[in-house]
C-alpha cells in the first residue's frame, strides 16, 4: 500500500473506529491522537510476509498472528500458529483476554490491508504498542509467498536464502491446511501451550 492510501485510511480509521464498531462502548483511546498517527504512519508497524514467513518457520513463541477474517475463511486456510479474532468480534472477545501479553508481538492480518490498518489503529489507539500488520495481507501472502519462483542462470546468496525461505514456508503452509481441521486444531492448542509455558501460567 502507498503512502498517501495508508495516511487516508489512517485518518478515516482513527475517527470512526470507536464509533462504527458494535461494542466499543466500554473501550476509548488512551493514546494521543499525535502520538497514534505518528505510529500508524511509521513503516515498523506494518511486517513484510517474508519476515512473516520466517517467524512461521521458526515458530517463534514471542509472535502471535491474528487472523482477523471470518471464521468460515480462516478454516479453509490461514497461516500457521494464527489465531482467529473475526474482527467484527474484536471488542465482544475483549482485547484485553488477547493482547494480554507485553512480551509477545502480535501480528494482524486480513485479505488486504484495511481490516489489519483498522484493529491496528485500535490496538494502538488503546495502549497496545506490540500490535503490528502484515503489509498486503493474504493476497501478498500469496503473490510473494506462494507463487514465488526463480528463472534465470545465476542467483546472489541473498536471493538463494529469500527463494528458499519462501519454499520452505509454502510448503509448510500447505502441509498444515491440507490437514483435516481435527490436527490443524491439535496444533493451535500445542503453541497456545507452548505460549503458556514461556508465560510461566497456565489457563
Amino acid at each position: 500500500m502507498n503512502t498517501l492510501k495508508q495516511l487516508s485510511i489512517s485518518f478515516i480509521i482513527l475517527s470512526l473506529a470507536l464509533v462504527l464498531i458494535p461494542g466499543s462502548g466500554n473501550y476509548s483511546f488512551f493514546e494521543d491522537s499525535g502520538n497514534l498517527s505518528a505510529s500508524l504512519f511509521n513503516q515498523d508497524v506494518y511486517i513484510s510476509v517474508d519476515r512473516v514467513a520466517r517467524y512461521m518457520l521458526a515458530e517463534d513463541s514471542t509472535v502471535q498472528l491474528i487472523d482477523l477474517r471470518d471464521p468460515a475463511e480462516f478454516n479453509t486456510l490461514n497461516i500457521p500458529g494464527a489465531m482467529n479474532i473475526p474482527l467484527d468480534q474484536f471488542f465482544d472477545l475483549r482485547p484485553e483476554t488477547f493482547l494480554y501479553n507485553d512480551d509477545i508481538k502480535y501480528i494482524y492480518y486480513s485479505n488486504g490491508d484495511i481490516e489489519s490498518a483498522y484493529a491496528l489503529t485500535l490496538s494502538r489507539g488503546m495502549g497496545y504498542k506490540n500490535c503490528f500488520a502484515m503489509k498486503g495481507g493474504l493476497n501478498a501472502w500469496f503473490e510473494t509467498i506462494m507463487y514465488s519462483s526463480f528463472s534465470g542462470k545465476s542467483i546472489s546468496p541473498r536471493e538463494n536464502a529469500i527463494y528458499e525461505t519462501r519454499t520452505r514456508a509454502k510448503r509448510f503452509f500447505t502441509e498444515i491446511n491440507s490437514l483435516p481441521d481435527s490436527l490443524r486444531l491439535q496444533y493451535a492448542e500445542s503453541r497456545r501451550q507452548a505460549e503458556r509455558d514461556l508465560d510461566g501460567g497456565c489457563e
